[in-house]
This record gives structure tokens, C-alpha cells and sequence, in this order.
């Protein structure tokens, strides 16, 4: 079977986008990745109504990539803060990635806006794909995809 021929409903990249995919729900968990976690801070730093960040925020949480935790300041109400769950923090390879290109092709000439640094050897932190057997960096091109087992027929013939 093809990739044409395959139905699209099941891509697992589709359904990520579906959950992560508008683009003030990544800045909010690249805000979230960089320690930034309670609504006032969210709001002023991404720049985001209210409406708009709360809806975010609670789809985010309704997906259990981020947790709200019960804080609360002197003399001031019970309030909470937006954490990242596993399931969250297991975002964090794309987001580099997104960077990463971001970096290179979109950048600030005067250099990157973080500076990401393994803390044992003080290396840049970058993201590859790699073969996990000889730890070889891989393109597409070195890569054969086949239809795995929740690939399905599409319902439409493809043009010729």
C-alpha cells in the first residue's frame, strides 16, 4: 500500500496537531519549558487575552500535558499553577526541534535566543535522528517507510 492509498483519519501526526498545533498552545508550553508557570506570567510574557490563554490552558490540561497545582500567596486567594506532566515534558524533543529550525532558518542574525547546554560536558544541545543501532544522523532520504499496522485503505482512489 502507498501513502496515497492510506487513509490519513489515524495519522498520529495529524492527531498531535490536534492537540498542540495552534501556535499560541506551543509558545505557552515554550513558556511552560522555560519555568514560566502561573496565568498572570503566561498572559504578559506570550502576549495572549485572557479568554484565549484560560481556553488554552484548559485544553492543555483536559490533555494531560500540564497540571494545575493549588498555590497561593499572603494574603491572597488559592490560585494555580500550570505544570508540565510527563506526558508534557515528553514535548520537549519537538519544541527543541522547532527551535532548532527556527535557528536556522528564521533566526536573529546576531545569534540564537537561547543559548541550550548539556550541564555535564557543556555541549550545545541540539536535536537529530539517529539510528539506534550504529548511532548514525539520518536524513530522509536514508530511511524507507512502510505501512505499519494501523495503516488503512483510503476510501478514495487516488488520481493517476
Amino acid at each position: 500500500m502507498k501513502w496515497l492509498e492510506m487513509g490519513t483519519e489515524n495519522c498520529p501526526v495529524q492527531r498531535s496537531l490536534e492537540v498542540v498545533g495552534e501556535k499560541w498552545t506551543l509558545l505557552i508550553l515554550r513558556d511552560a519549558f522555560n519555568g514560566v508557570r502561573r496565568f498572570d506570567d503566561l498572559r504578559r510574557h506570550v502576549g495572549l487575552s485572557d479568554a484565549v490563554l484560560a481556553d488554552r490552558l484548559r485544553k492543555l490540561v483536559a490533555a494531560g500535558i500540564l497540571k494545575t497545582v493549588p498555590y497561593q500567596e499572603q494574603g491572597s486567594r488559592t490560585r494555580h499553577e500550570y505544570r508540565l506532566t510527563g506526558k508534557g515534558r515528553d514535548l520537549w524533543p519537538v519544541l527543541l526541534a522547532l527551535r532548532q529550525w527556527g535557528e536556522t532558518y528564521a533566526g536573529d542574525p546576531v545569534g540564537p535566543v537561547l543559548d541550550i547546554r548539556h550541564d555535564t560536558c557543556g555541549s550545545a544541545v541540539r536535536v537529530v535522528v539517529e539510528c539506534c543501532a550504529e548511532h548514525t544522523e539520518l536524513t530522509s532520504a536514508e530511511v524507507t517507510v512502510r505501512p505499519g499496522p494501523a495503516a488503512r485503505r483510503h476510501d478514495i482512489a487516488p488520481h493517476p
